[in-house]
C-alpha cells in the first residue's frame, strides 16, 4: 500500500524524505551485500505481497488502484501469467479496493493447494468489512487467464483496522491477519473452511509489539512456512523470525522474542514470502524499478539476533 502521507507530520514530501533518510542510514549495509537481483516486469509497479508456489513461481499483486487480478512470475522476474478473477460487484471500477497481501496453503479440498488474496487495506479504518479471495492453485498457465474465485467478507471484533499482512496457518487451518499501524498491533484469525460469500467476524488472538517508532515499525507483510513451523513478519525496516512450538497458536508464538533476519533496506518494501522448502525467503518492494531479493535463512538455532548480512544464493 502506498503510505498515507496524511499520517505524517510535515509536508507531503515527508514520505520521500523519510525513505531517503533510511536509505542513507542503511546504504552502506546494503551496498556491501553484493547480491545480484533482477528487475521485475513494468506491469508490477506496486507490489504489496508475494507467495511462492511449489514449483517456485512467485504469485504477486499490486495494491490499491489495480483491478481484480494478480500475477505469476518466475524467480528471474519474467512474467508468466496475468490471472483475472471476479471481484466484489460493489467495487464498480476495479472489483477490489486495496489488495495488500497474498498467501498459500490448504483449503476446502484435501491435498489441493490454494492461493489467498487479501483485499484488507483500509487507510481510513472505515470499511465495514474486508475481503479475502480464495483460488485453487493452477497447474497450467497461459499469458492471460481467468481464474475461479471464492470470497469471504471479514469483520474485526473491535472495529475496522488497516492491515497489510495475511498469512495461512496450515497447522490450525486458519487465516491470520495482523493490523498495521498501532504501536502494538492486533493478531486476528478465522477458520480456513469458509463458504463462498460468507460474512464472518474474526477472533482477536492477541497482540504483537515490535521495536521502533512511527512508519519504521508499521507491519507490512508476513508469511508462515508450508510446514507451519516458521513465521516471518516484515516492517518497513526489518524482518523478524519465530520458530513455532508444536500446535501453539500463532499469537502464542509471536509472544516470544523474535530473531532479526538479514534484510537489504528497500525504498518501500512490502512483500515477503518463504521458499517452498522454508530454507530461504524472497522480498520485493513497490516501485517501477523494484527487484527480487532472495535470502538464505541463516542458522537460527542460537536464538540470537543476527546481523543484517545477506547470503546470496546467486543470480536471480
Amino acid at each position: 500500500m502506498t503510505i498515507d502521507t496524511n499520517r505524517l507530520t510535515g509536508y507531503p514530501p515527508a514520505r520521500i524524505v523519510f525513505f531517503t533518510f533510511l536509505l542513507l542510514c542503511f546504504g552502506s549495509i546494503a551496498s556491501a551485500q553484493n547480491t545480484v537481483v533482477k528487475i521485475i516486469p513494468a506491469e508490477l509497479s506496486e507490489i504489496s505481497g508475494l507467495f511462492t508456489s511449489k514449483n517456485n513461481l512467485l504469485f504477486v499483486h499490486n495494491d490499491s488502484g489495480d483491478t481484480s487480478r494478480f500475477f505469476a512470475i518466475d524467480v528471474k522476474g519474467n512474467l508468466v501469467s496475468t490471472l483475472y478473477f471476479k471481484g466484489d460487484p460493489s467495487q464498480k471500477h476495479f472489483g477490489v479496493n486495496d489488495c495488500e497481501d497474498i498467501a498459500g496453503g490448504p483449503g476446502i479440498v484435501k491435498d489441493k493447494s490454494y492461493i489467498y488474496l487479501g483485499d484488507i487495506g483500509d487507510n481510513g479504518s472505515n470499511r465495514p468489512y474486508v475481503t479475502v479471495y480464495r483460488f485453487q492453485e493452477p497447474n497450467k498457465f497461459s499469458s492471460t487467464m481467468q481464474i475461479e474465485s471464492e470470497a469471504v467478507h471479514l469483520k474485526y471484533p473491535n472495529g475496522p483496522q488497516d492491515a497489510e499482512t495475511l498469512m495461512v496457518d496450515p497447522i490450525l487451518k486458519e487465516l491470520i491477519i495482523i493490523s498495521k499501524r498501532q504501536d502494538t498491533v492486533g493478531i486476528y484469525s478465522t477458520a480456513l473452511f469458509f463458504k463462498n460469500k460468507d460474512t464472518l467476524t474474526m477472533k482477536k488472538q492477541g497482540s504483537l509489539f515490535l521495536p521502533g517508532k512511527g512508519l519504521a515499525k508499521y507491519v507490512v507483510s508476513g508469511d508462515i512456512s508450508r510446514d507451519g513451523r516458521q513465521i516471518i513478519v516484515k516492517t518497513y525496516t526489518n524482518v523478524y523470525y519465530w520458530q513455532r512450538n508444536g500446535k501453539e497458536s500463532i499469537s502464542q508464538t509471536l509472544k516470544r522474542m523474535p530473531i532479526k533476519l538479514p534484510y537489504i533496506l528497500e525504498r518501500q518494501g512490502e512483500a515477503i514470502g518463504f521458499t517452498p522448502d522454508g530454507k530461504a525467503y524472497y522480498c520485493i518492494s513497490e516501485g517501477k524499478n523494484a527487484v527480487i531479493y532472495r535470502y538464505n535463512l541463516p542458522n537460527t538455532s542460537s536464538k540470537q539476533v543476527l546481523p543484517s548480512r545477506v547470503r546470496s544464493s546467486g543470480k536471480l
